[in-house]
């Protein structure tokens, strides 16, 4: 029986990772706040990740084989996280984000190789603490965080680059709402001036992924993300299509500078996943989930 250790990530895909987990007749430990409750078969340590104290004190003793980071945001977290578990655990998995390729901006698909973390620089110094400046530098809080894992001395860390997700009932962002909202009412979709497709991963295949990656043995960055890029017009057409619309008369608002729609994007966010399917695992193609997905998260049967 492998010892599993969850941090944070009780909802949505985490979720789905830990029934995975228990299924497979891991014995899996859930850490957070105590804000809610773990699944039926795990465990729960209580802690504040970012309070080193109390996060070595939750711990005491305890070792894994595997832990999996879903709440890594920023270096100040890593860098906590890393001190703690070095000599705890003989594998780290982050789950990070497409979003740190926000710099390395590519007409084509990126692999892993275009941003190397050793070479980001690692800015501790600025409000990391604060919560709206995370939430305003999501991607570099991001790379900064591989970064620091994959700073010598040698550290068991894989950071997973995980595209968009879409799909499930229990999506609690609000982004297929905003499109629903648009076609129902006629208003137009606010789009950037040059709008380019990214890539995009169904709920239950990054799970499933992440479940994978918990069993390998390989290490540093790595892509997760479905075949098949999806633009906004292929976003709106399945929200069209689960309300039994037409997505042809749905308008599309050019803008310069300001908002703009969910999924829809000024700069290319594509991943090459070669290094994934290289080591095993296969990735499914948009086409084959999209439709369902979406449907699925707009309650449509």
């Amino acid at each position: 029986m492998r010892e599993v250790l969850v941090i944070g990530g009780n909802r949505y895909f985490g979720k789905r990772l830990i029934a995975r987990l228990l299924a497979a007749g891991d014995r899996v430990t859930v850490l957070n706040r105590g804000s809610a409750p773990p699944p039926p078969g795990a465990l729960q340590l209580i802690a504040d990740r970012d309070d080193e104290a109390s996060l070595a004190a939750a711990l005491g003793g305890r070792t894994f084989d595997v832990v999996v980071d879903q709440v890594c945001y920023t270096p100040r977290q890593a860098a906590i996280a890393r001190r703690v578990f070095t000599g705890r655990t003989a594998r780290y998995v982050m789950t990070s984000t497409v979003e740190v390729y926000e710099y390395e901006d590519s007409a084509g698909l990126v692999g892993e190789d275009v941003l190397d973390p050793a070479t980001v620089i690692v800015t501790p110094q600025l409000p990391w603490q604060e919560p709206e400046f995370v939430a305003g530098h999501y991607g570099e809080g991001k790379r900064q965080a591989e970064a620091v894992f994959a700073a010598g001395p040698d550290f068991p860390y894989v950071a997973v680059r995980v595209a968009h997700v879409l799909g499930g009932a229990d999506d609690f962002t609000g982004r297929l709402a905003h499109y629903a909202d648009r076609i129902r009412s006629g208003e137009p979709v606010a789009v950037p001036a040059t709008n380019h497709p990214a890539t995009y991963i169904d709920v239950e295949e990054i799970a499933e992924f992440l479940f994978w990656v918990t069993r390998q043995d390989f290490t540093g960055p790595v892509n997760a993300a479905s075949h098949g890029p999806l633009t906004t017009e292929d976003i709106v057409a399945a929200v069209a299509g689960a309300l039994g619309a037409d997505h042809r008369a749905v308008r599309y608002q050019p803008v310069e500078v300001g908002a703009v729609s969910p999924f829809s994007f000024a700069r290319s966010y594509g991943m090459d996943t070669a290094r994934a399917e290289s080591l095993g695992f296969t990735f499914s193609h948009t086409e084959s989930w999209l439709p369902r997905a979406v449907a699925e998260t707009m309650g449509v049967n």
